[in-house]
């Protein structure tokens, strides 16, 4: 193994003390694991919080800062955050408007935030939750009852925070983002595994002829293995499942995610033929983004997230963001 890091013990904390030297609009708390906005809370807006294991980097620290997030909570690599840092999260965040926890549907992140949420409600902190499970690879896998939340997560968290920055109660925050998350899905490919620190190994074994479809972001077993095969061919598998679980027309906001470890290079030939994809079946990608958003550490592969656009959403997708990994329009 290796890894640019000064022991797999320290790797999240020395991230977080980096995130913090890097990118003076953010207040890290070090020491509780908690990444905030430097500004504190805005009196009478919602709080948006999320969080999750960390390796997906950007999400969901690099979320934080204007029009996004107002804090998030990394857990160890692959591993849920504590019920203590969502709470002081949600504390710190509450502008007396009410709080927005959104949750990707993985059962240590569902049950934790839960936890904290009832907590944080005895102390007189309106909390209401929104799951995330875009995902159609999988009905339930090794780490959810259900379909498990990948990129609409970003796409939640970047929507909900802009009515939020407008001054919407929590109320119209909480069901733009549960709209977004029905509209939205997504499906993984992965060309290769990744190694977690702690365990210095491979998450999985894949032969060199081999792709894994419908990976999870934590390296969990997708629907099936295949032969590797043209991009073309790989990418009407991942839209065949998209389109069959929710079909596509009209305008649509699209994200083809890097999974940390494919060039970008690679990532628009897989973006030419999503557009191709949905040019064909009528629909156009009115909104794109092309990166590594939502990422599994050094994994090589890619995942597409679609969501169906309304002008509401489009308007407030379009709202200014300023965020260490989304920006634009300030």
């Amino acid at each position: 193994m290796k890894k640019l890091i000064n022991g797999t013990d320290t790797v999240v904390a020395d991230a977080l003390r980096g995130m913090a030297a890097a990118h003076p609009g953010l207040r890290v708390d070090i020491e509780n694991r908690i990444v905030f906005r430097a500004s504190g809370p805005r009196p009478g807006k919602v709080g948006l919080v999320s969080g999750g294991g960390s390796g997906h980097e950007p999400l969901h620290g690099g979320f934080v800062g204007y029009g996004m997030l107002d804090a998030a909570c990394p857990g160890e690599v692959f591993t849920s955050p504590v019920p203590d840092q969502m709470i002081e999260a949600t504390k710190g965040v509450d502008g007396g408007a009410g709080v927005l926890h959104i949750v990707k549907n993985y059962t240590g992140d569902v049950l934790n935030f839960q936890m904290a949420a009832e907590l944080c409600e005895d102390e007189g902190v309106e909390v209401t939750s929104v799951l995330i499970n875009d995902d159609v690879a999988v009905q339930d896998s090794l780490y959810t009852a259900g379909r498990r939340g990948t990129g609409a997560t970003l796409f939640v968290e970047k929507i909900a925070g802009a009515l939020a920055e407008s001054g919407a109660p929590l109320s119209e925050v909480a069901q733009i983002a549960t709209d977004v998350n029905a509209r939205s899905r997504s499906f993984g490919v992965a060309l290769s595994a990744c190694t977690v620190p702690a365990a210095g190994k491979p998450t999985f074994e894949l032969n060199d002829n081999e792709i894994e479809l419908g990976i999870g972001i934590h390296g969990e077993p997708g629907r099936t293995r295949a032969p590797h095969a043209e991009a073309r061919e790989i990418v009407r598998i991942a839209m065949d499942a998209i389109n069959d679980d929710m079909p596509l027309s009209g305008e649509t906001l699209v994200m083809v995610n890097g999974m940390g470890g494919t060039p970008l290079l690679e990532q628009y030939i897989v973006f030419a033929e999503v557009a191709a994809y949905l040019a064909e079946k009528g629909a156009t990608p009115a909104r794109s983004l092309v990166g590594n958003y939502v990422t599994s550490l050094e994994m090589q592969g890619f995942s597409v997230t679609v969501c169906r656009l309304t002008d509401e959403l489009a308007r407030l997708w379009d709202a200014p963001v300023e965020t260490p990994g989304l920006r634009w329009g300030r």
